[in-house]
């Protein structure tokens, strides 16, 4: 097979009108491309022109581009083949982007993004510059609505049928919400009000992991097919109508006998319960049980319907389907063998060393317990799960319930650490506020993905945390310069007894400093001089520290001596330590991997407090960006938020009206709070 070069692997060479005449009369299209049929879809209506005969041919070329893409640039493989055929299916189907699709979660889309205008650019996905991770409304028109935190589906969809209905339109809605995404309680609520409301919405159910369905086979394709279709919709409308002339009693006992003897048949009780009328279980890998079920249900007149698809994970690719975890992410690999190319690790990662300390520590106290939602891996709870697994609780995506769980652990004497991705534990503040701030009950937060986070972009990114914690009173809040100091900070949060406590760090590998044999707690609110100098004072808090280093080696080349400092604490503040540096230098800059309004803002706060704002000092902060920053390198991402050495610098040398050389940091365009006294 031909093929030409482009950066990391060769591609298949795509047929063009120039190699097909070159080829001469008669030659077969498949030879010149693996993907003859894909070759010749550019938008779902070219899709819709096929014969449906060649839609399993169809997913299987779109299956080896999708493959074939993702080896190239890393990312979510798994659930994404596993929606091959329903993706054709629904766009086969459906006329988007008229009709509106919206998938849940995002990670699921890489099929639907090479099907709606997208596949030459499939190979830039999750870089910069390129195509999003996840459904994003600003890539595409087929990308009704971004989703990229799970299960919001249901309750957008419903939006927007209201809509619809509000403008008179005639369009179809059709959620699909799958890979565990149904176990947050969101997309129940969203059920209930679709159900009582009634409004024609279609949902499917992708389970991807057998966890709901019972097995598929003929009997149940059939009913399915049999129950969706419109002669038993019609008589059972026309059903409702007689019953309805009963009195009340009676109807209601006669429309709950007959729901539930179906319901009997296929499954689907609950949701039968919650208002929808459920069509399934059927093979999402076949479109013989597909297709007529989906022109079934969306020809359907009126109310809301869910449809129950079984699909497989990694269906189709032999290394995904034989991964535990169904090659739910991935880096780059080889598609022949499926190994994935990851690079020696020079440092273990965070998550892995707060894995470790929270086992060390939990050694010591039986009364310590470990609680994550869905993400045990992701957070290193899988490592305390292995050696403690009745202290362990995964709860699956309900953040909510997640911190409120923990709250009430910690009522009866336990040591919750509840560890979530700063970006999740978003979806738990009022629980956070109330159920655990309020009461001043020691539920100890990890917060993993603290900060910028690489090719997940601006929907996975930790970036306000630190405003949204540190406002809430009696709360104390950590971030690690590096490994060693996170491992301190577990122990430290183990021994806060008496109010809660949050601790982040980043993704990713530590810097490769050595670690303790053991943690040791901190003194709380007190922060540590890493550097000594006498003009410019660096305070940061967090992973930039080691940027900030090498900005005050940087500095001493401009003749300017700098005081190095990591504050440990965001709240409370170490104020000694922020008053020594204000009595003694020209300059004090405030570093953090966070938005706006977090420790920078409390630091100027306690300047104005303690009256340093009419003294000669001149105070910047230096916090994220005031935008969401796209996915990229995460050296690209320091350097556009100006958060690398080249950008403290150009702060500094700024703030004492100097000019950086050219080729520096003057491009950094990190957001400046400036405060000048």
């Amino acid at each position: 097979m031909t093929t030409i070069a482009t950066p990391g692997r060769p591609v298949p060479l795509r047929r063009t009108a120039d190699a097909t005449s070159a080829s001469g009369p008669g030659a077969d299209p498949a030879a010149l491309s693996p993907t003859p049929l894909l070759d010749d879809i550019t938008l779902p209506a070219d899709l819709r022109g096929l014969d449906e005969t060649r839609l399993p041919a169809l997913a299987d070329e779109l299956r080896r581009e999708m493959i074939d893409a993702v080896s190239i640039t890393g990312g979510h493989l798994g659930s994404g083949l596993g929606v091959v055929e329903l993706t054709v299916a629904l766009h086969y189907v459906f006329d988007t982007p008229r009709d509106r699709l919206i998938w849940d979660v995002g990670h699921q889309a890489y099929p639907h993004k090479i099907l709606t205008g997208r596949r030459d650019r499939i190979r830039t996905l999750r870089q910069g510059g390129g195509l999003s991770g996840f459904t994003k409304r600003s890539e595409s028109p087929y990308d009704p609505f971004g989703t990229a935190h799970s299960s919001t589906s249901i309750s957008a969809g419903l939006g927007m049928a209201v809509a619809r209905d509000l403008d008179g339109g005639d369009g179809n809605v059709i959620a699909v919400i799958g890979d565990g995404a149904m176990s947050a309680g969101m997309a129940y609520e969203a059920m209930n009000n679709a159900g009582a409301m009634d409004k024609r919405l279609i949902v499917i159910l992708n389970d991807n992991d057998m966890s709901i369905a019972p097995p598929v086979g003929a009997l149940s394709s059939y009913l399915a097919r049999k129950i969706s279709g419109r002669t038993y919709m019609t008589i059972r409308r026309r059903g409702k109508r007689l019953t309805a002339r009963l009195p009340g009693r009676i109807d209601r006992h006669v429309t709950r006998l007959m729901e539930h003897l179906r319901g009997y048949l296929t499954g689907g009780t609950l949701f039968e319960e919650l208002g929808f009328y459920y069509v399934g279980p059927i093979d999402g890998h076949s479109f013989e049980d597909l297709l007529p079920v989906l022109r079934n249900v969306r020809d359907a007149p009126e109310g809301p319907i869910l449809v129950h698809v079984v699909t497989r994970k990694g269906n189709g690719y032999a290394p995904a389907e034989s991964a535990t975890d169904k090659c739910h992410g991935v880096s780059k690999f080889d598609v022949v063998t499926g190994k994935q190319a990851k690079a020696v690790a020079k440092a273990p990662a965070y998550t892995k060393v707060f894995g470790e300390s929270l086992v060390a520590e939990a050694r010591k106290d039986d009364r310590i317990v470990a609680v994550t939602a869905a993400m045990p891996s992701g957070t290193g709870v899988d490592l305390f799960q292995k050696a403690f697994p009745d202290r362990a609780f995964d709860v699956g995506i309900a953040e909510q319930h997640a911190v409120t769980f923990a709250a009430g652990l910690a009522t009866e004497g336990y040591r919750p650490f509840c560890a979530i991705y700063s970006t999740f534990l978003q979806r738990a503040y009022d629980q956070v506020v109330h159920d655990v701030a309020l009461q001043s009950l020691p539920v100890r937060f990890a917060i993993d993905r603290a900060g910028l986070v690489g090719a997940d972009g601006a929907t996975h990114a930790g970036a306000f945390d630190l405003a949204y914690l540190g406002c809430l009173p009696n709360m104390v809040v950590m971030a690690a310069a590096d490994e060693a100091e996170l491992v301190h900070m577990v122990a430290t949060a183990a021994a806060i007894d008496d109010r809660p406590s949050a601790f982040r760090y980043p993704r990713g590998e530590g810097i490769g400093v050595t670690l303790p044999e053991a943690g040791v707690p901190l003194e709380i609110g007190r922060g540590r001089i890493v550097r000594e100098g006498s003009q410019v004072a660096l305070l940061s808090l967090g992973t930039r520290l080691g940027e900030a280093l090498t900005a005050a080696d940087r500095l001493a080349g401009y003749g300017l001596s700098t005081t190095v400092a990591d504050a440990r604490f965001a709240k409370p503040l170490d104020r000694d330590l922020i008053r020594q540096l204000a009595r003694n230098h020209e300059v004090l800059v405030t570093i953090e991997e966070g938005a706006v309004g977090g420790f920078g803002s409390h630091v100027l706060q306690a300047l104005s407090d303690d009256g340093f704002l009419d003294k000669g000092l001149r105070v910047r902060t230096m916090t994220l960006p005031d935008l969401f920053i796209d996915q990229d390198s995460p050296k690209a991402m320091y350097a556009r938020a100006g958060l690398d050495a080249d950008g403290i610098v150009a702060r500094v040398l700024t703030a004492l009206g100097q000019q950086m050389e050219a080729g520096g940091a003057d491009a950094a365009v990190g957001h400046a709070g400036t405060v000048r006294i």
